[in-house]
């Protein structure tokens, strides 16, 4: 694959020889290689090449627009890793791919949840993810072709039925969900997983948003109720991705976008993105077991459907 690769980057970077070609651990949904591209000079530019894998399932249109995405966002000033070259066919390497900066930080939520060299990022985080949002929000939605808008209720209560699984608490969810749902009024770009493990994060705090594959169309509170769910606290005391409290967030986002959150609102979407990581859960685990796409990973997710039902149960009123 490194010839190949060497061919893709030539178009963005000229003549350059990839060395250290390695794939990392974690990514259910692709996979994910680190690699240093080497310059005739000997300058060494450092990336990391993402990769579709088999089975993967979602909405949206794929490696392009994701690509056309990661644009749009740097405009917007949304602290992303520069996009160096894209493909949205199977050739030259195998699958559908970006090849992307790679940006020193970290991010294990281990480590910036309990590290003592991450304690500056920890006492502002909350207040730079509700700005990160607030520029993610102002993306205007007809700058990037193939976001499609969602309707995630009625998504998930689709896929849900489709897998044929009995939950009864997520049905319960469900319920509470179509009978108390707000009002929306705005229609936005949303990120869609704008979580801990997908920011990079340095000692001074939030450096990079990665992972952009479920970007879409829809009402913008999504994204601050999704960072608020507790399978992404890791542990954390803070409601805020473990890290921050929900006043600091909504603060920082108002500022940013001159838009006040209903914290009532943000409580709505937290449960049904505690909703949807369980239905995630069982479509993963479902992937690995119908041997669509075997990996360990993919079958360890799948103990994590009954932590998302015990969650939900104490959501609800």
């Amino acid at each position: 694959m490194a010839s190949a690769l060497s061919d893709v980057l030539a178009d963005a970077l000229g003549p350059v020889t990839v060395e250290g070609l390695r794939r990392l651990s974690g990514g259910a949904s692709r996979e994910t290689w680190s690699f240093d591209g080497r310059m005739p000079d000997a300058t060494v530019v450092p990336l990391v090449l993402q990769r579709e894998r088999p089975g993967a399932v979602r909405p949206g249109g794929g490696m392009a627009t994701e690509a056309a995405l990661l644009r749009a966002a740097a405009r917007a000033g949304v602290p992303v890793a520069g996009l160096v070259a894209s493909g949205a066919d199977a050739e030259p390497l195998g699958a559908p791919f970006l090849v992307l900066e790679r940006l020193a930080g970290e991010t294990i939520a281990r480590k910036i949840l309990r590290d003592p060299q991450y304690e500056p990022a920890r006492a502002v985080l909350a207040e730079q993810c509700g700005r990160a949002l607030a520029a993610v929000h102002a993306i205007p939605v007809d700058a990037v072709a193939g976001l499609e808008e969602q309707d995630q209720l009625g998504q998930y209560r689709a896929v849900l039925d489709a897998l044929g699984a009995p939950h009864p608490a997520f049905e319960l969810a469900f319920r509470w969900l179509e009978a108390n749902r707000p009002p929306s009024h705005r229609t936005t770009v949303v990120h869609g997983d704008f979580r801990i493990g997908n920011l990079v994060v340095g000692p001074e705090g939030l450096r990079a948003v990665l992972d952009w594959e479920l970007a879409h169309v829809g009402d913008p509170v999504e994204d601050l109720g999704w960072l608020c769910v507790r399978a992404w606290r890791f542990g954390g005391p803070g409601r805020v991705g473990g890290f921050g409290s929900l006043e600091a967030l909504l603060g920082s986002y108002e500022a940013a976008s001159g838009v006040a959150v209903d914290p009532e609102v943000v409580r709505w979407w937290e449960t049904l993105g505690t909703l949807k990581w369980g239905i995630m859960c069982i479509m993963q685990a479902n992937a690995h077991l119908t041997g669509l796409s075997r990996s360990v990973e993919l079958a360890a997710i799948g103990r994590r459907v009954c932590e998302n039902e015990h969650d939900l149960v104490l959501l609800l009123p």
